[in-house]
């Protein structure tokens, strides 16, 4: 009975949230903002400027190869629904919801099972504040000691999930306060959508994204708990409640790209749901790997030809792996690149316009072509090798808009 009456005020809610959604997004076409713009008139003059620029006055409109990246987390709180609505408005064709499981295992969409601490307000709320792994310990200046907490989404019931606030994803390591701890946000992001994030549950972001006239890429997250969790809830059992998810909805498996970085959840998933297995997603994590070897990438295990035998049809590595620099500082695809197209494998990749401005160097997601970045075009100079060279089938972003007016310019759907 109480299950029952759960269900029943979780169908209420769902029900709010997909109105809601639909009336806002139904009232306008897609809308990209200065951004896209910004980019273009810094990159260098040549042949591929021209041709965005000429695309300027659109029309533009929604496409598959924009995947909004949590939502829109450059600037809204990953995972919320606010941060999903700003993707779909710029165009996102798939929204990603990164699924883990709460106390009493029910599915919500958060990055990992225990980032609650940096990317919603459980701190400020006492009595779920109490129930983290680890409380708030404050910095200690004299000592050095940094402050810190843990709060896992394992540690409270969805009931108590849902009275969080979304968040940016941030923490102040020297802070001595809760209040202090939970900013800190990057200067190149913002807090002036950050005052209200609905946080939502994976059978909410079924129905918000359905009612946006988006598909689905949700990632099976690891556990941050042992499993099996509470002694029979296994890992089959976490990977199977994503799927059965969608069938309850009745989403078509044709619509959901269902991702992991653990290689055993994707052949489950071709193995026990062959319709959503189809085109389950690898998300390669590889490059974490002693033995992964970038420059010669003979020490891949399973290789490229394995994985695709194993039924394996996409692969998901981030930017850097998939691009290099030729003697000219040119972009151009790397060896991985050529190897996943030569087993037969799509490629989808992650993730564009995380990095902030690119005059340091554009971080972790661009190593492989650091000496390559004139200024922030080099955004769309590396989008345009991806697309037309490596031939990937979408991309990630952290600002769909940019995705989506190369995507329209391009002509890809």
């Amino acid at each position: 009975m109480r299950l029952r009456k759960m269900g029943l005020v979780l169908a209420a809610a769902i029900a709010a949230i997909a109105i809601d959604a639909t009336a806002a997004i139904a009232a306008d076409a897609v809308q990209l903002g200065p951004q896209p713009y910004y980019l273009i008139d810094q990159m260098k003059d040549g042949a591929l400027k021209s041709k965005l620029e000429q695309c300027a006055a659109g029309p533009f409109a929604k496409s598959a190869f924009s995947i909004g990246h949590r939502g829109a987390p450059m600037q809204f709180p990953e995972h919320t629904k606010e941060s999903y609505v700003a993707a779909a408005r710029m165009g996102a064709g798939i929204l990603e919801c990164d699924v883990t499981f709460t106390k009493d295992r029910q599915l919500v969409c958060r990055h990992s099972q225990c980032d609650l601490h940096t990317t919603t307000n459980i701190l400020a709320v006492p009595e779920l504040a109490a129930k983290c792994t680890q409380p708030f310990s404050p910095a200690d200046p004299a000592t050095g000691k940094e402050a810190s907490a843990k709060c896992c989404t394992s540690d409270i019931t969805l009931a108590e999930f849902k009275n969080l606030r979304g968040k940016m994803d941030a923490a102040d390591k020297t802070a001595t306060t809760v209040e202090a701890y939970l900013g800190d946000t990057a200067n190149w992001r913002t807090d002036l959508y950050a005052t209200s994030g609905t946080v939502l549950s994976h059978a909410e972001s079924i129905e918000l994204f359905k009612s946006l006239g988006a598909k689905f890429t949700p990632e099976l997250k690891s556990p941050s708990v042992e499993m099996p969790f509470d002694g029979n809830y296994t890992q089959e059992a976490y990977a199977q409640q994503l799927i059965d998810e969608y069938k309850a909805a009745g989403v078509p498996p044709s619509d959901v790209y269902a991702q992991s970085f653990n290689l055993d959840d994707v052949l489950y998933w071709i193995k026990k749901e062959p319709a959503f297995g189809n085109q389950a997603v690898y998300l390669d994590g590889r490059y974490g790997d002693k033995s992964f070897d970038h420059a010669n990438r003979a020490t891949w295990n399973p290789d490229m030809s394995k994985l695709a035998d194993a039924g394996v049809r996409i692969v998901a590595p981030p930017m850097w792996m998939l691009v290099g620099l030729n003697d000219k500082r040119e972009i151009v695809p790397s060896v991985y690149a050529e190897k996943a197209k030569g087993a037969g494998l799509d490629i989808i990749t992650w993730t564009l316009e995380r990095s902030g401005p690119l005059n340091t160097g554009g971080g972790w997601y661009f190593q492989t072509v650091k000496d390559g970045i004139t200024s922030d075009g080099t955004t769309f100079e590396l989008l345009d090798v991806l697309a037309r060279d490596v031939g990937i089938k979408g991309i990630f972003t952290d600002w769909p808009a940019t995705v989506t007016y190369y995507a329209n310019c391009m002509g890809m759907k």
